[in-house]
């Protein structure tokens, strides 16, 4: 979604409070994807939106299915937004360590930034992920490649003929950046976000809305902040996705200088444990980063399919984009799993699939 593992965009969704999301967290580890579902709800608070695309915590996602997860799960496109609707060119994602919190700046052997700041390494997983991302012959990436953009409002299908998203060959990675100028602040705004993603594309030479049409920029907020309130215990979320000219992103849209862009707010969610999926497939040490490229990989295939909300492919009846419905999925089919690349194996999650109505961990390249 918009925020979190889930859109932005919300409505009539529950979010359960501190104590209930403890408790649920761990009745959904332990149980299927579909006990979960059941998880009591009371003491909620009524759903914020929080920005396109987001990611909510394990507990209040699973409260806010109620049992109805898949119910009617068919995308229907959006129109476009400014004549866009999803990623149609080969991506470029660029990542952007936001905040001199980070720390020393290191390299390792596979030439990734690291941070003295960084207790879980997280920093270079992230990059070796996009690295990867669309190399080893991977089919995570292939359930994208079935939507597309310029057909009617509303359809549910894609004709061979229209501009569909393609499969990312050789890798999505463009470049990182740590900024260092100056403190992240401690409880950033979405437009702050925004505007660090708008200093980034000035950064890697991006000015014009032509080289911003492939761009994607992951704005990773370091350990111990609290970026957009996502450590809320009423509307908390474990990341989101959007684009500049959203007027709901909390202190409003970005004017931009270098035409519409994509951006995400990744917080260094694994301060909220397993409410932000540490351990969700894996035990101990194996599984600390889980939930990091879970959410990771969950708001790029949503930006994917969706390059600015909600002009692309999103659920008519609730908003949720692809990741969404299938989000935090632990048994069943297209639930997550470790997903091998070129340059390793990572845990991400499925996505949701038209053509077979169902979530999908991995699916054939379409065209």
């Amino acid at each position: 979604m918009t925020h979190g593992l889930l859109s932005r965009h919300r409505t009539g969704a529950a979010i359960l409070g501190a104590a209930a999301l403890v408790a649920a967290s761990a009745a959904i580890s332990a149980g299927t994807a579909s006990a979960a579902t059941t998880a009591d709800n009371s003491g909620s608070h009524a759903f914020t939106n929080r920005g396109h695309g987001y990611m909510p915590e394990l507990a209040d996602w699973k409260s806010a299915q109620k049992g109805a997860r898949h119910a009617s799960g068919t995308l229907t496109y959006g129109g476009g937004t400014a004549g866009v609707g999803v990623m149609s060119v080969q991506p470029k994602v660029y990542l952007v360590f936001y905040g001199n919190q980070w720390g020393t700046q290191g390299t390792d052997a596979n030439g990734n930034l690291t941070f003295s700041n960084d207790p879980y390494n997280a920093a270079p997983v992230a990059q070796n992920l996009f690295k990867g991302i669309g190399t080893g012959g991977e089919q995570w990436s292939g359930t994208l490649t079935q939507y597309c953009e310029g057909v009617a409002k509303g359809a549910t299908t894609c004709p061979s003929t229209a501009a569909h998203v393609p499969y990312p060959s050789n890798g999505v990675y463009a470049g990182v950046w740590y900024d260092n100028s100056a403190a992240s602040p401690a409880q950033t705004t979405g437009h702050q976000l925004g505007a660090e993603a708008l200093a980034a594309a000035h950064h890697f030479g991006n000015t014009t809305s032509a080289a911003n049409r492939g761009a994607y920029y992951i704005i990773l907020s370091p350990h111990g902040t609290n970026p957009d309130n996502y450590q809320s215990t009423t509307t908390g979320f474990c990341a989101w996705h959007d684009y500049n000219g959203d007027t709901t992103l909390t202190g409003g849209a970005v004017t931009s200088d270098v035409g519409n862009f994509a951006f995400s707010n990744q917080p260094y969610n694994m301060d909220l444990g397993a409410s932000c999926g540490v351990n969700f497939i894996n035990s101990g040490t194996a599984g600390t980063l889980d939930g990091w490229t879970m959410t990771l990989g969950h708001e790029y295939s949503e930006m994917m399919t969706d390059q600015f909300p909600a002009g692309g492919w999103t659920n008519a009846s609730n908003g949720q984009e692809n990741a969404d419905e299938c989000a935090w999925l632990k048994t069943g089919t297209g639930a997550a799993g470790s997903v091998t690349m070129g340059n390793g194996t990572y845990t991400l999650q499925g996505s949701w699939s038209n053509d077979t109505n169902a979530c999908a961990l991995t699916h054939p390249t379409v065209g």
